[in-house]
């Protein structure tokens, strides 16, 4: 199967590019390298990928390019049975400063995929939205049906990105899912999400910095378990139209993914607070009942395995990935 996958050498989108090469598929990687975070990172997964390929009977290439270029995309998704959308520009927080980017990568660039695709017979479009589009909770967990009202700019192209998505399925009868991930996490993770400062600080005996009082959960997500959503989504149809929460097992109040990360290090430490950033989300905890009766979607790493898991993996790469860490 030829599969695209945009973003392919971001976080989520370079575990995809690597388990479709290592499933035998020919996976083209549309990537811009944006700076957001050290393209070191991205490098490292285009590295991971090609490997996959050398190892398997699946192929892979990279197309250095952007999202926002109409015939480059209009190129790549004709050459392909599936798409896996997962380039957008990332991060809650920066969006604050930026809305204009976010809207120009996550909105426009995901109308160039959707055009491109609406002249071919396009398998399937799989979209990367997120659980910022929800904003504050009226109740938890959040069901797919809860309201969508973002707080954030970042949540806001997500939702506008996601909504025409769903218009292109309904008018036009493009075969598109919409996989709302709640805060991914694990091996070559950017640099700048939550666990891997906590890990950080931890290894270089610094207590991690919880901002607020700690008391914020999270639905932390397995980057393991949001490729096998992902994959899923190859042999069925049965979610065509439809958008899909995508969680974990269960949520976690941020102070104590601190103390979990820190006693796995170094139980000697203490915990340090931060403001909070107003952007943040207070709570969020997925109901993923509707991707399990639809793509048999059944999370199974615990955040302790998963913190576990990457902690081992920042060991094995900390010589390279710690300075990026540090200094985001």
């Amino acid at each position: 199967m030829q599969i695209l996958v945009t973003g392919g050498a971001g976080f989520i989108g370079g575990h995809l590019a690597e388990r479709f090469v290592r499933d035998g598929h020919d996976v083209t990687v549309l990537d811009n390298f944006d700076p957001f975070y050290d393209t070191q990172i991205k490098e490292h997964n285009v590295r991971v990928a090609r490997a996959a390929a050398d190892e398997s009977d699946g192929a892979y290439r990279l197309v250095r390019d952007d999202v926002r270029d109409e015939s480059v995309v209009d190129d790549l998704v004709h050459e392909a049975d599936v798409v896996y959308h997962q380039g957008g520009v990332a991060g809650v927080r920066r969006s604050v400063d930026h809305p204009r980017e976010y809207n120009d990568v996550n909105v426009e660039g995901t109308l160039n995929v959707l055009e491109a695709a609406r002249e071919t017979d396009i398998e399937r479009i799989v979209f990367a939205s997120s659980s910022s589009v929800y904003g504050k909770p009226i109740e938890l967990p959040y069901t797919e049906t809860h309201q969508t009202k973002p707080v954030s700019p970042y949540g806001v192209s997500k939702l506008a990105a996601e909504r025409y998505v769903e218009a292109y399925h309904d008018v036009y009868g493009l075969p598109t899912v919409s996989l709302r991930y709640f805060t991914v996490y694990g091996p070559r993770m950017r640099p700048n999400m939550a666990i891997s400062n906590f890990v950080s600080r931890t290894m270089n005996g610094e207590p991690p910095v919880v901002y607020g009082d700690g008391t914020q959960t999270r639905d932390f997500t397995f980057v393991e378990d949001v490729v096998d959503a992902n994959a899923a989504l190859l042999g069925t149809s049965r979610a065509d139209g439809t958008v899909l929460n995508i969680g974990s097992t269960g949520n976690i109040q941020i102070i104590e993914l601190a103390k979990h990360v820190r006693d796995a290090v170094d139980e000697e430490l203490g915990i340090e607070f931060g403001e909070r950033n107003d952007a943040d989300a207070e709570h969020t905890h997925a109901d993923v009942s509707k991707a399990r009766e639809s793509i048999g979607y059944e999370p199974s790493t615990s955040i302790r395995a998963g913190v576990e898991a990457f902690i081992a993996w920042y060991r094995e790469n900390r010589d390279w990935y710690e300075p990026l860490v540090r200094s985001s």
